[in-house]
C-alpha cells in the first residue's frame, strides 16, 4: 500500500517505493530522523507520528520530497506532507442514485471559492434540478490556482481549495441534498512542478511522453496499485458516488481501465458507484459488461458547435462536412465516429461501433470545460450563438436519454469566460504563456503575433479571476428555462430511461433532425430539432413539449406517446 498508515497506538507507519535508492531516510518537522529499511523497491518505518505530524522523505544530502501518497500537504507540494486522522464520517443513510437519474453541473472548485464555496452553491443546484456535481481534478498541484490537470499529488486535496475535512464535508452537505457528487481523476500523467518521482522511481514512467507529460507504466503492480489506492480513497474515505477518468486514451491499457473498474466496484458494492471516461478513441467496448457507465461524448458537442456557430477550425473540421447528418448519427447512435478516419488526424480511424449501447451510455453536453477555457478568449455559447437558437440546442441536451451535463454557469446565461489559469513561475511560466499562444497560430484570428498577445497569460492572477462565473443579464429567463425542462426530465423521461433504445435519426432539412427512442416503459420519445434557416415538416400531432413553432427555425419540439 502506497501513503503512511496511523495505527492504534499513535505510531504511523511510512512507505515510500524508490526502487531506485539504496537508502531513503524519514524526516519528521522538528523531531527525528529515522532510517527506513528497503526490500523488493519499498522502503519502511514506524515512528511516533500522530495526526498532524510533518514529514518528508530524504533521498541525499540535497534532495528532500514529499510522499507521493501525501494526503494533505503544508507549503506546497514542494513543502512537507502531513499525516492526516482517520476522516470521520457522519450517521447518514445516503446509499447513492442509480445512473439514470444524473444531471451533471461540471465546476471548478477554486472559481467557486474553495470546497466551502462549492458547498454555499449546492442548494441553488438542487433547487435547479441538478443531481449530480462533478468537481473537476482537486490533486494537489504547483502554487494556488490550476485546472486541476497539472497536478503532481493525487492522493492530497488541494491546500487552496481547503482542508481534506471540508471536502468530506462537501460530499456530506451533496447527500444532504439528494445530489451526487463526482470527481473527476488524472491517471494518464503528472504536472510539470512538483513531481519527483523521476528521482527514486523511474519505472513508474515509460519511455514515451503524452500531450502533456510521461506515460505512466499502469503495468507495472506498483504503478496500478497507486491508481488503484487513490480512487478507493475518493470512494471510499471521502464517499464520491463516482469518478470521471481523464483522456484515458493516454493511458493506452485497456487491461487496466477494465481491472480497475472491477476492483472499484468489488470494494464498494453496498452502493451504486458511477465510472465515466473521457476517451478520444471512442471504445465502445469499454461500455459493455457494467465496466464503466457512461463516456463523455465530444461529438454531441462538436457536432453541435459547428451547427450553431459554423466554426470549422481545429478539430471542428472533422464535423463540419455534412454535419446535420453527423448529428442525426450522434442521436441514433451515439457516437459520430464509429471507425471512419478524423480529418484533422490524417485520416487516422477513430472508434468503435456504438448503436447498441443504451443512451445512458453517453454523457452530452453543449459546453464544459475543456471546450470553453481550450478556446483562445474563453469564450461561452451565450456570446456566439443568439438566444433562441441556443435554448433549442439546450431542450435537445435535456430531453434527450442521453446523460446531460451542464458546465456552471450554462443555468444563469453567463457571458463570463473561462479561462485556461495556472500558477508557474519562471522560465516554466514562460513556456506555459508562449506555448499557450502558439497553439493558437494556426488560427486565422490569431495569425499575427498582436492577435495571439490578446491571449490572457495563464498565469497572471486575473485570469483565474476574470473566470468566476457571474450571471447574464437575463439569468433568470435561462435559470427558469433549465428548471422547466428538467422537472420535465425527472417527472416524464428518467422514470422510463432504464432499458431505453434509439429508433434512429432522420434529417429533416439543414440544421435539423428528428430522432426516436423507445423507453423502458415502451412508451416512445420523439424530438425535432430545427438550428437552419428554413423552416422543415414535422409530425403533425400536437407535442409534448416545444420550443418556438414545431419545424421553424431554431426550434425543438417533443413528442412523447405509446408505442402503437
Amino acid at each position: 500500500m502506497w501513503g503512511p498508515q496511523v495505527e492504534a497506538d499513535g505510531r504511523t507507519l511510512f512507505r515510500l517505493w524508490a526502487p531506485d535508492r539504496t537508502a531513503v531516510t524519514l524526516e519528521i518537522d522538528g523531531g527525528e530522523t529515522l532510517a527506513m529499511t528497503g526490500a523488493g523497491g519499498w522502503f519502511t518505518v514506524h515512528a511516533a507520528a500522530p495526526a498532524g505530524t510533518r514529514y518528508r522523505f530524504r533521498l541525499d544530502a540535497d534532495l528532500a520530497v514529499p510522499d507521493p501518497a501525501s494526503r494533505l500537504q503544508a507549503g506546497g507540494v514542494h513543502g512537507w506532507s502531513v499525516v492526516v486522522p482517520p476522516l470521520v464520517r457522519s450517521a447518514d443513510e445516503w446509499r447513492g442514485r442509480p445512473w439514470e437519474e444524473a444531471v451533471i453541473q461540471e465546476v471548478h472548485v477554486g472559481a467557486l471559492g474553495g470546497f466551502t464555496g462549492v458547498a454555499d452553491a449546492l442548494p441553488a443546484m438542487a433547487e435547479l434540478g441538478i443531481t449530480a456535481v462533478e468537481l473537476m481534478p482537486i490533486g494537489a498541484f504547483a502554487g494556488t490556482r490550476n485546472w486541476g490537470y497539472d497536478g503532481v499529488l493525487p492522493f492530497a486535496p488541494a491546500e487552496a481549495y481547503g482542508s481534506p475535512q471540508e471536502l468530506r464535508a462537501l460530499v456530506e452537505r451533496a447527500h444532504d441534498f439528494g445530489m451526487m457528487i463526482l470527481l473527476d481523476v488524472v491517471y494518464n500523467h503528472f504536472g510539470p512542478d512538483g513531481n519527483y518521482l523521476g528521482a527514486y522511481a523511474g519505472g513508474f514512467f515509460h519511455a514515451r511522453d503524452t500531450p502533456w507529460g510521461g506515460a505512466v507504466a499502469v503495468d507495472r503492480p506498483e504503478v496500478a496499485a497507486y491508481f488503484r489506492e487513490n480512487a478507493l480513497m475518493w470512494i471510499a474515505d471521502y464517499g464520491f458516488d463516482g469518478l470521471r477518468f481523464d483522456a484515458v486514451h493516454a493511458i493506452d491499457n485497456p487491461m487496466f481501465l477494465d481491472a480497475l473498474a472491477a476492483d472499484i466496484r468489488a470494494a464498494v458494492p453496498e452502493r451504486p458507484v458511477h465510472l465515466i471516461l473521457e476517451n478520444e478513441e471512442n471504445d465502445a467496448d469499454r461500455l459493455t459488461g457494467g465496466k464503466y457507465d457512461a463516456q463523455w461524448n465530444d461529438d454531441f458537442h462538436n457536432v453541435l458547435h459547428v451547427l450553431l456557430t459554423g466554426e470549422s477550425e481545429g478539430y471542428y473540421a472533422a464535423f463540419s462536412e455534412d454535419s446535420t447528418a453527423k448529428l442525426a448519427r450522434c442521436l441514433g447512435e451515439g457516437f459520430i465516429y464509429q471507425g471512419e478516419g478524423m480529418a484533422h488526424q490524417e485520416g487516422r480511424p477513430r472508434g468503435k461501433p456504438s448503436g447498441h449501447l443504451p443512451p445512458t451510455a453517453f454523457v452530452s453536453f453543449l459546453q464544459n470545460h475543456d471546450q470553453v477555457g481550450n478556446r483562445a478568449l474563453g469564450e461561452r455559447l451565450t456570446t456566439l450563438v443568439v438566444p433562441e437558437r441556443l435554448r433549442a440546442a439546450t431542450a435537445l441536451l435535456l430531453l434527450s436519454p442521453q446523460i446531460p451535463l451542464l458546465f456552471m454557469g450554462d443555468e444563469t446565461g453567463s457571458r463570463t469566460p473561462f479561462f485556461f489559469f495556472t500558477d508557474f513561475h519562471d522560465e516554466l511560466a514562460d513556456i506555459v504563456r508562449e506555448g499557450r499562444r502558439k497553439e493558437f497560430a494556426h488560427f486565422a484570428a490569431f495569425a499575427s503575433e498582436d492577435a495571439r498577445a490578446k491571449i490572457p497569460d495563464p498565469n497572471a492572477k486575473a485570469t483565474l479571476e476574470n473566470s468566476r462565473p457571474v450571471p447574464g443579464e437575463d439569468a433568470e429567463n435561462w435559470r427558469g428555462l433549465y428548471r422547466d425542462l428538467l422537472a420535465l426530465r425527472h417527472t416524464e423521461i428518467v422514470p422510463r430511461l432504464r432499458g431505453s433504445t434509439a429508433q434512429g435519426a432522420r434529417v429533416l432539412g439543414h440544421g435539423a433532425v428528428e430522432a426516436a427512442w423507445t423507453l423502458g416503459d415502451g412508451t416512445v420519445l420523439t424530438v425535432a430539432l430545427n438550428l437552419g434557416d428554413a423552416a422543415v415538416d414535422v409530425r403533425d400531432a400536437a407535442p409534448w413539449y416545444s420550443l418556438g413553432a414545431p419545424g421553424a427555425p431554431a426550434s425543438f419540439a417533443a413528442w412523447l406517446e405509446p408505442n402503437a
